[in-house]
């Protein structure tokens, strides 16, 4: 599977290994001596991608640098690679949402299958993230008044009471609903609400 692997590691010959060995199986590499060197290069996540990193590093150690990806917004999955066994280290680091943790020295079949698992894995969370971004878009489309009518039609609201809310006759209602159904590219009801509960439209108290 096509995609860049990021590798931070402070031991440059294991460096070099893992580049060559990642290389020859297809993949783009860049490499980072420090967990620090990662952050000021900002790693693109534009494409396929994942982070392979050591646990024990100078100055940010592995754990503190996927804290401070995951607040700085990152997506791109984090596959831990250590030479010393630590069962509360490995524990928090998964629950922290990093894909795997391998212990060195890994073979071929285990990186590569590890690596493969987390890049589809943010394969799938780019798509999800860009179906989300363009709901988001459409949203914006709508009126202020749209948008009111949006948000009392998903939350179960008939056209009489939405109508009686916003002062308005039914047929109002119902040409605005139209409209919005264009706008938002939906055929029924049901994919509607669909949309209002994935952008959390329906966690709000009343019409945003």
């Amino acid at each position: 599977m096509p995609g860049i692997v990021h590798v931070v590691d402070d031991d440059a010959s294991f460096r070099t290994a893992i580049q060559r060995r990642l290389e020859k199986a297809g993949y783009r590499v860049v490499t980072y001596a420090s967990a620090q060197q990662l952050l000021d290069r900002c790693p693109d996540e534009s494409g396929p991608g994942c982070i392979l990193l050591d646990v024990r590093l100078p100055g940010l150690s592995g754990p503190e640098l996927q804290s401070r990806l995951t607040e700085l917004g990152s997506t791109l999955p984090v596959v831990f690679l250590t030479a010393y066994a630590d069962v509360s280290t490995t524990v928090t680091a998964i629950k922290a949402g990093a894909d795997d943790f391998l212990i060195k020295p890994v073979n071929s079949d285990q990186l590569l299958s590890s690596i493969e698992k987390a890049i589809a894995r943010h394969e799938t969370a780019r798509g999800l993230k860009a179906e989300l971004e363009a709901l988001r878009r459409r949203l914006s489309t709508l009126t202020p008044r749209q948008r009111q009518v949006f948000d009392l039609v998903v939350r179960g609201k008939t056209h009489k009471h939405a109508a009686r809310e916003l002062g308005s006759s039914e047929r109002t209602v119902k040409a605005h609903r139209q409209v919005i159904m264009e706008k938002m590219k939906v055929q029924s009801l049901v994919q509607l609400v669909t949309i209002a509960e994935r952008l959390g439209v329906l966690q709000g108290s009343g019409p945003g």
